[in-house]
């Protein structure tokens, strides 16, 4: 008896550990055949909450994860991209495409997985082709999903003899909140509503578990799988979570509506079982994609109600980094290239107002290490890098109208202080990583170090804020301010590596400690040299 409980263990938890890592592996392969521009996805389309819960269908399809999907439209709320009405939609868009799943393994090809297996390992190491590639880990991943389903169902046989299992069993179809209770914790085990699933169906295929027991795991499964959400919030700005709170809401909602209507539901899943002559493993698929798409039906004319009443529950004033651009008008490039020459430069003024925003944060990170600035800078820079794109774009578009000469040589000189910016942009995020590498390798800097890197800090913001003013006004003085400025950060960095050097020889700093320490210098250096290019093109250097 021992054995076999051993054995069942093992078969159970190495199916389970194959079914997660089967479907991982299959969603990686989907999102790289995908071109792997979800976020892309999510941002263009997401115009209304309706067009939300398509995409959320899609994208949840496409990488085999709701959580996937609710944690990225998370990121994009706290990054500005997104309302919380339009995330509110993806949200239950992502948990109808989870349904997609439950439907894949309702068809019994467990027989084949093996062979499948052997397709999608020829193709992943066979041919050299990415894109093959990537169908291979869609199909290996596929059949992997059926091997460890295939392997669960055998652990699970040997319940069939055990009478507190079955009487659990029955307990749970007289106390359906016994049922949602387990669904739910078995899922914020697991972390995959599709595993916890999956499993479902095999127990309910070894009618191990009534259909009226069933549903009510089913429906905790999908209160389980908002702690993905949760936690992605955690520590992120208060719209991101507003949205996770959204995720509960809506799932706790659906989940108790159905289930005080459980007796019409369970009747309503016997009733299409025999007209489609559904299998065991169906019924349950049929069963969650049915809950999924009525839940969202029902609570679609409420997405308001519920951003109203999250914005209650969770107060306060969000701090988001508004990534899309607010000035660039497509209908000026034709009508008026030189007024959209201003709009450009409307926009890379703000551009460089984040640049600053994030040189800040990055500073205060330094002395603080508080984790929430070093998320908000990584965000700023994200920001910068899709501003930098979108005003590229936009005047790439200009550059094929007919230009005066004084508007082109301002068009020239837009597009060279633009990447200047966003240069700024990855010398800030370059010292954000050195800052983490000294948190992990608990790495200290002396006093007299971290005098110098403050004074060398605060003379560079100082210096990137006179050059976006100085473009802003047109200010030759402010831009001769910026090039004497720069000098001094010059003359600061040879300074300070000399300080470093003796600091080094003294014995008083470790050598992981001044590489780091050298390395925030030199990107402080560039940071006035990018500074600089922004002003020489005020004063006409660059025209």
């Amino acid at each position: 008896m021992e054995l076999n409980w051993q054995e069942m263990l093992f078969e159970f938890f190495g199916g389970l550990g194959i079914f997660l890592f089967a479907i991982k592996f299959m969603g990686d392969g989907l999102q790289k055949a995908a071109g792997d521009k979800l976020r892309g996805i999510i941002d263009r389309y997401t115009t209304n909450p309706f067009m939300g819960v398509l995409v959320g269908i899609i994208v949840t399809v496409l990488i085999q994860s709701s959580s996937g999907t609710t944690v990225i439209t998370v990121g994009l709320v706290s990054a500005g991209f997104m309302t919380l009405r339009q995330a509110i939609g993806v949200i239950m868009g992502a948990n109808i495409g989870t349904t997609v799943t439950a439907f894949i393994i309702g068809f019994d090809v467990g027989g084949y997985a093996l062979p499948i297996m052997a397709v999608g390992a020829f193709l992943l190491f066979f041919i050299k082709k990415k894109a093959v590639q990537n169908i291979g880990e869609v199909i290996f991943g596929f059949g992997g999903l059926f091997l460890g389903l295939e392997l669960m169902s055998g652990g699970m046989e040997p319940l069939r003899e055990l009478k507190s299992f079955t009487d659990f069993t029955l307990s749970m179809s007289d106390h359906s909140i016994l049922g949602v209770l387990a669904g739910t914790v078995l899922t914020l085990i697991v972390q995959s509503s599709s595993a916890t699933v999956a499993i479902l169906q095999s127990l309910y295929a070894e009618n191990l578990i009534t259909l009226s027991g069933a549903l009510p795991v089913l429906f905790g499964d999908n209160i389980g799988t908002t702690i993905t959400a949760i936690l992605a919030s955690l520590g992120a700005s208060v719209a991101a979570k507003r949205a996770a709170a959204t995720h509960v809401l809506f799932n706790v909602v659906g989940t108790i509506i159905f289930v005080i209507l459980l007796a019409p539901f369970t009747m309503y899943i016997e009733w299409i079982s025999g007209v489609l002559n559904l299998e065991n493993k169906m019924q349950i698929a049929f069963a969650h994609g049915s809950f999924n798409i009525a839940n969202t039906i029902i609570q679609f004319p409420l997405i308001g109600i519920w951003a109203y009443v999250v914005t209650k529950l969770i107060p306060g004033e969000d701090v988001s980094i508004e990534y899309k651009p607010k000035h660039l008008d497509v209908h000026f490039i034709e009508q008026s290239p030189s007024i959209a020459i201003g709009q450009a430069k409307e926009e890379i003024i703000r551009m460089g107002g984040l640049s600053i925003q994030g040189l800040e944060t990055t500073y205060s990170y330094l002395k603080t290490k508080t984790k929430r600035e070093a998320e908000i800078a990584y965000q700023i820079e994200d920001a910068l890098n899709n501003l930098d794109q979108k005003i590229t774009d936009y005047l790439v578009k200009i550059s094929s109208q007919p230009l005066s000469d004084q508007d082109s040589s301002r068009h020239n000189m837009l597009m060279d202080t633009v990447r200047d910016i966003e240069r700024i942009g990855d010398h800030f995020e370059n010292i954000l990583e050195l800052i983490e590498y000294q948190e992990v390798n608990r790495l200290t800097l002396t006093d007299d170090a971290m005098q110098d890197v403050s004074e060398m800090f605060e003379l560079t913001i100082s210096t990137v804020k006179k050059a976006i003013e100085a473009l802003d006004t047109n200010s030759n003085e402010l831009a001769r301010e910026v090039a004497e400025q720069e000098n001094n950060i010059d003359r600061m960095e040879r300074q300070f590596r000399k300080n470093h050097i003796m600091r080094v020889n003294e014995g008083k700093c470790t050598g992981q400690a001044g590489i780091m320490f050298v390395d925030i210098l030199s990107n402080l250096e560039r940071i006035g040299d990018h500074s600089v290019n922004i002003a020489d093109a005020v004063l006409g250097k660059r025209i």
